[in-house]
C-alpha cells in the first residue's frame, strides 16, 4: 500500500474543497460561543472529551452504515496517532482551557493565528512557496484579526496570559498537524479518518476529565442540552469530516488561510449570543479579514 502521495502538497483548488472548507468554518465558528456557554455548566476536559468520544462513535456508526471500513493499516498508526494528538487532543485541551481566561471572541482570534504558522511551516516542509496573492491574502486576513483584537481591547494582562499562551500553543500545534497531514496523508475515507482521529484524540481527555473533574449532569439546562447536541454532532461529526475532506482537496496554506473565516463567524456569533463587544471598527476589520480569505481561495 502506497502511503505517501507526492502530489499532496500541490493539490489544486477545487470547488468541492472550498465547499467543505466553508462547512468547516461555519460549524467551528458557531462553536466558540457554544463552548463558552457550556463551560458555565460543565468542566472543560469532561465537556471536550466526552462530546468528542460520542461524536467519534456516531461517525464510526455512520461509516459502517455506508459500508466504509474502519480498518487501519498497521503502517498508518503512527501518523494517525500524531494527527490525533496535534489536531484533536492538543487543540481541544488548550482551547477549552483558554476559554476559562478569555472571552470566546478573543480566544477564537488568537487561535486562528494558525494560518500564519501553517504558511510558515508549509514552505520548508511541503515546498509550498508562498505566491504574491497568497502572501497578500495572509497579510490582509491577519491584519484584520489584529484590528479586531485591538478593537476588543485585548491585553496581555496577568489574568489573561495563561489563556493567551494556551490559545497560541493550540494554534501552533494545529498548524503543524495541518502541514504534516499533507506531508504524510492518511489514505482513508474522510468519515473513518475523522472517527479515528477524534476518538483517539478525545478519549484520554474524557478519562482525565471524568477522574479529576466534578460534573453535575442534573444542572445542565435545556439550552445546554441543545448546545451539547450542536457541539457533538455539528462541530465534531460534520465540521471535522468537512475539514479533513477540504484538506485532501486544497493546498495546506489555502486551507489554513480559509479557516480565518472561523473567528469572523465566532466574533459575530459571540457578540449576538454572549453580548461581547462588536463595534464599527471590528465590523470593518471583519470585512477586511473576509476579503483576505476570498483572495486566498482565488490564489
Amino acid at each position: 500500500m502506497k502511503l505517501q502521495n507526492p502530489t499532496a502538497a500541490r493539490a489544486p483548488i477545487t470547488p468541492a474543497g472550498l465547499l467543505f472548507l466553508a462547512i468547516t468554518s461555519v460549524g467551528w465558528g458557531f462553536n466558540w460561543p457554544v463552548t463558552k456557554y457550556l463551560l458555565s455548566e460543565l468542566p472543560p476536559l469532561t465537556l471536550r472529551g466526552v462530546t468528542g468520544v460520542i461524536g467519534a462513535c456516531l461517525l464510526a456508526a455512520l461509516a459502517l452504515l455506508r459500508r466504509q471500513s474502519l480498518k487501519v493499516d498497521r503502517a498508518l498508526w503512527p501518523r494517525l496517532m500524531l494527527a490525533a494528538l496535534l489536531n484533536v487532543t492538543g487543540w481541544m485541551v488548550l482551547m477549552g482551557l483558554a476559554l476559562l481566561w478569555l472571552p470566546a471572541s478573543e480566544a477564537a482570534l488568537i487561535a486562528y493565528t494558525m494560518p500564519v504558522w501553517a504558511s510558515m511551516l508549509a514552505w520548508p516542509v511541503l515546498g509550498e512557496r508562498p505566491t504574491v496573492l497568497r502572501t497578500i491574502a495572509l497579510v490582509m486576513a491577519f491584519a484584520g484579526l489584529a484590528a479586531i483584537m485591538g478593537g476588543n481591547g485585548i491585553t496581555a494582562s496577568a489574568e489573561k496570559l495563561p489563556g493567551i499562551i494556551m490559545a497560541l500553543g493550540g494554534a501552533i500545534g494545529f498548524a503543524l498537524g495541518t502541514v504534516l497531514a499533507k506531508k504524510y496523508p492518511l489514505q482513508m475515507a474522510p468519515i473513518p479518518a475523522a472517527a479515528w482521529q477524534i476518538g483517539l484524540g478525545c478519549f484520554p481527555i474524557a478519562i482525565v476529565g471524568l477522574l479529576i473533574e466534578t460534573t453535575h449532569v442534573a444542572a445542565i439546562s435545556p439550552l445546554g442540552w441543545w448546545l451539547l447536541f450542536y457541539s457533538t454532532v455539528i462541530q465534531f461529526c460534520i465540521a471535522y469530516v468537512a475539514w479533513f475532506a477540504a484538506l485532501a482537496r486544497l493546498p495546506a496554506s489555502v486551507a489554513a488561510i480559509g479557516t480565518m473565516a472561523v473567528p469572523v463567524i465566532g466574533v459575530v456569533a459571540s457578540a449576538v449570543a454572549l453580548h461581547e463587544p462588536l463595534g464599527p471598527g471590528q465590523i470593518a476589520a471583519l470585512i477586511f479579514t473576509l476579503a483576505g480569505v476570498v483572495l486566498a481561495t482565488r490564489s
